[in-house]
């Protein structure tokens, strides 16, 4: 399975990078009843910080069109952390459970590496900002002082010498 298919499975929920139940079963390939069973049944392995369940505002800004037959979902979807699809590798022993659970630990790896690039990156971003705009700020000072020298030298000034008279008689 690659990577890129299950990142797109990868959601940002209350600022933490979550993978849907129905998504996890899909990967499994058992049904998102049987993948909830085995969580109610295991349920003290699942804090908060593992495993919640969304709400409707979260739902639906997920799911604008996903409507099922008996129109609408019958239960909100619960929301697995990297450390909630963890331990789901405990409790699904299956040889696909096992792989799938590779693959997902190392997607999630993958995109820390991503925001962490990205992070480092924006840092760059910022203090070559902050050098530029010292830079534009001394050149904007230079150029103010330019121009204000200028409007002096433009000032009409007396001329320095002697007074010619206008007329031939002076």
């Amino acid at each position: 399975m690659e990577i890129q298919v299950i990142q797109s499975k990868i959601y940002e929920i209350r600022g933490r990078k979550v993978i849907l139940d129905r998504d996890l079963a899909e990967l499994y390939e058992v049904t998102t009843a049987n993948l909830n069973k085995t969580v109610k049944r295991n349920i003290d392995r699942f804090p908060e910080d593992f495993m919640f369940q969304l709400n409707s505002e979260e739902f639906n800004l997920i799911f604008q069109n996903g409507i099922s037959s008996w129109g609408g979902t019958r239960k909100l979807p619960y929301a697995f952390t990297e450390h909630g699809v963890a331990m789901l590798a405990g409790l699904l022993n299956s040889t696909k459970a096992i792989d799938v659970n590779i693959q997902i630990v190392r997607a999630f790896i993958a995109l820390r590496q991503y925001a962490l690039g990205y992070a480092e990156l924006n840092r760059k971003l910022e203090d070559f900002m902050l050098t530029t705009n010292m830079q534009f700020s001394e050149i904007y000072q230079a150029l103010t002082e330019l121009a204000t020298q200028k409007q002096i030298e433009d000032k009409p000034r007396r001329r320095i010498g002697f007074r010619t008279s206008s007329s031939p008689e002076e």
